[in-house]
């Protein structure tokens, strides 16, 4: 009976002990992961009007503000292996780049028609236009630092030639690190101030990203485009050396014939130099006119527009949106920069998922 009674507390020990084991594992694999994922830090250079967000030490973009942009802007955007996927012109010129439209910069959000104002093409002359409006930067509201990821808010105000304040912008970064894969999440909340602001319909909008050379698709022919103001700009035919880029959209369109068309996520692929790249912009299910228009262009502006309705139709559809004074519209959307492969369609879809469950 002893030997047993031993044995019975020999067993209910290494019980004891098989549940502890069990029970602790996920809490240190959890712990594990939480040490492992990358460092996201901010550098703030506030005389140089940026912020700089940095990586485990490596530069992944910076929230700058110039004076002569005329809108806040991520700049430049950096893969994981520290390469350049935006454009440099005009802020840092680089040989062999394009140097028309020179107000698409970075990463940036903005309008062609609000309240009759054009703020998306002001300083496409390299001056402040007569009608154009500016958005300008406030402050930084708040740094939250992070492991694999964080979040920073900024203020801003939409202010027309004669300086009244049209709208109050507030914006929520998000900046995460997925292993090789990074991710940008821009929460914009644009508020009306004293009175009713309306959003007529334009192609020249919204969410915009310009990005490198090596990402635009190989050019055919020269191009005639006309702004919101019917001036007309010719983007030249280049030299299709090291041009590697592609559109395909969550609805299986493809190329050039992705502008104008409706899509949950658009992915721009191609390589810079050896390394492969996937640039996706996600549109949030919350979003107005989700699934959105895309203005999405082969000479390297890659936008979503919710506002454009007649010009992607042909006059089929038009939205003329109003913000009623005090009033405020969010509008939602995710980057997403993968450094080596190209994300397969599975990947994308998942990852808009996920934006969508988490805001």
């Amino acid at each position: 009976m002893k030997s047993l009674s031993i044995f019975i507390g020999f067993l209910t020990f290494f019980s004891f002990l098989s549940c502890k084991f069990k029970s602790e594992k996920p809490n240190e694999q959890v712990q594990e992961a939480q040490a492992s994922a990358p460092e996201i830090k901010f550098i703030e250079h506030v005389a140089d009007q940026k912020i700089d967000v940095m990586v485990n030490g490596k530069l992944f973009t910076s929230y700058r503000w110039p004076d002569n942009i005329y809108k806040p802007i991520l700049y430049p955007v950096l893969t994981s292996n520290g390469t350049v996927i935006t454009r440099g012109f005009p802020l840092e010129t680089r040989e062999g780049e394009r140097t028309d439209h020179m107000h698409q910069v970075g990463v940036w959000l903005n309008y062609g028609n609000v309240n009759g104002y054009d703020f998306w093409g002001n300083g496409s002359e390299g001056v402040k236009n007569v009608n154009g409006g500016v958005i300008k930067h406030l402050n930084v509201e708040q740094l939250i630092e992070g492991a694999g990821e964080a979040s920073m808010v900024a203020k801003a105000n939409w202010i027309d030639p004669a300086g009244k304040i049209l709208l109050a912008e507030s914006t929520e970064y998000h900046f995460i690190a997925d292993g090789p894969t990074r991710i940008i999440d821009r929460l914009t909340t644009l508020t009306a101030a004293g009175e009713p602001v309306s959003f007529k319909d334009t192609k020249e909008g919204m969410f915009g990203i310009r990005v490198a050379r090596q990402l635009e698709l190989p050019s055919k022919d020269d191009v005639t485009l006309t702004d919101a103001q019917g001036h007309p700009t010719t983007v030249k035919k280049m030299t299709n050396e090291g041009v590697t880029g592609n559109y395909r959209s969550s609805e299986a369109a493809s190329g050039e014939a992705v502008w104008g068309t409706r899509a949950k996520w658009m992915d721009l692929y191609g390589s810079i130099g050896d390394e492969k790249v996937s640039l996706v912009i996600c549109d949030h299910p919350k979003n107005l006119s989700y699934p959105t228009f895309w203005h999405a262009r082969g000479y390297g502006l890659f936008a979503a527009n919710p506002f454009g309705a007649k010009d992607f139709t042909e006059g089929k559809e038009e939205l003329n949106y109003v913000i009623p004074a005090g009033e405020a519209l969010t509008i939602m959307y995710r980057v997403i920069v993968s450094s080596g492969w190209h994300l397969t369609d599975a990947e994308i879809s998942a990852y808009a998922d996920g934006f969508a469950k988490t805001y």
